[in-house]
């Protein structure tokens, strides 16, 4: 019993000692759990709910803005005249008229292609019309003098009109030998040579007109009623950073099926033919253009199952307000009702905002 005891009354000591020793060191955490529960317990709240902290956000100033409704395109530049020459007959080309790629005019003569045989059945129609003139001269006389018949002079007359056809009918196979410009223009490449047998599938060059130049581009048929005749467009074409103006002229009457648009084409004057018809153009359309408008950045609108809404600063805490939308481009959305004039939108931490939520005004962004 004896052993016993001081057993126990050893331990006993060893644990004081330890205590003693051990005490300084882990009594910095006693106290800093202490000051813990403390400051825990002055923020609870009604109920013992702790307080809800603050959230900094981004607030968005609302000014009026001047809103647009673009519509972005790609189109093509085509020539206002385009015809790929060839002659009307066949034969042996005998005459070139042109250089390649150069300015010709209406009328000019490009091509010639061999015939002898026509001019030589003329020369023989004009000989036999001016006998058959002169017969119906003399037989007129004698008619006039009753020295014969109605119907015999009236013969001679239906001699003179038949050749007369005929020189017609040759002259006119004579012109289909000459290859003639249809319109002003620049003649492109040359397909035959002098020499070459030519019919009339056989394409001799092609001439252009690109003074002024058409803009050929589609649009959604949603579109149809706003793009009329005189709509005002710009492009631009690779490599330059111009921006040129044009006006529709003509608007295809019917949708293609297989796109579901409409195929517009606007005019450009190109006096100084500075661009090349079939180039790549990237068409814009200003479809409405709104002053004074509500416009907000697209990321602080939420949508909802029953409609849209936002977050507002208001007193030191976020609170959400309907809203009604109306146009909407890349970036901003027109707002038709809900907001004013000097809201402050929230447009950050929209996944963190509840209605009546404490927030700090980290920054106000105000645009000029």
């Amino acid at each position: 019993m004896k052993k016993k005891k001081r057993l126990i009354i050893t331990i006993a000591l060893i644990v004081v000692s330890a205590a003693i020793i051990f005490y300084p060191k882990i009594k910095p955490h006693f106290s800093n759990d202490s000051k813990k529960m403390a400051s825990g317990g002055a923020r609870t709240g009604a109920g013992g709910m702790p307080g809800m902290q603050r959230l900094n956000v981004i607030g968005y100033l609302i000014q009026p803005s001047e809103m647009s409704d673009l519509y972005n395109s790609t189109g093509t530049l085509r020539p206002d005249e385009e015809v790929d020459l060839s002659f009307e007959t066949s034969g042996k080309i005998v005459e070139i008229g042109f250089t390649e790629g150069t300015r010709v005019k209406k009328g000019d003569l490009l091509a010639k292609i061999n015939d002898k045989p026509l001019q030589a059945q003329l020369q023989k129609l004009e000989a036999q019309y001016k006998l058959a003139e002169e017969k119906e001269f003399r037989q007129r006389s004698l008619l006039n003098k009753d020295a014969i018949s109605q119907e015999s002079y009236d013969q001679i007359v239906t001699e003179l009109q038949t050749i007369q056809a005929d020189i017609n009918l040759v002259k006119a196979r004579i012109s289909e030998t000459e290859l003639r410009a249809p319109f002003d223009g620049i003649i492109g490449l040359r397909y035959m040579s002098e020499g070459g047998y030519a019919t009339p599938s056989s394409k001799i060059a092609r001439l252009v007109k690109i003074s002024p130049l058409k803009v050929e581009f589609a649009i959604p048929e949603r579109y149809a009623d706003q793009v009329t005749i005189g709509f005002p467009v710009t492009f631009v074409v690779d490599g330059s950073n111009k921006v040129f103006d044009a006006r529709v002229y003509a608007v295809d009457p019917q949708v293609e099926e297989k796109t579901r648009t409409i195929v517009i084409r606007a005019y450009y004057r190109n006096v100084n033919e500075e661009l090349k018809s079939g180039r790549y153009a990237a068409v814009t359309l200003l479809l409405s253009q709104i002053e004074n408008a509500i416009a907000i950045p697209s990321e602080a609108l939420i949508p909802e199952m029953d409609g849209e809404m936002v977050y507002v600063y208001k007193k030191g805490k976020a609170e959400s307000v309907r809203v009604t939308t109306g146009l909407r481009t890349e970036s901003l959305v027109q707002i038709t009702s809900g907001l004013n004039f000097g809201d402050t939108l929230l447009t950050s931490g929209i996944l963190q905002l509840r209605h009546n939520l404490p927030v700090v005004l980290d920054t106000l962004v105000v645009k000029r």
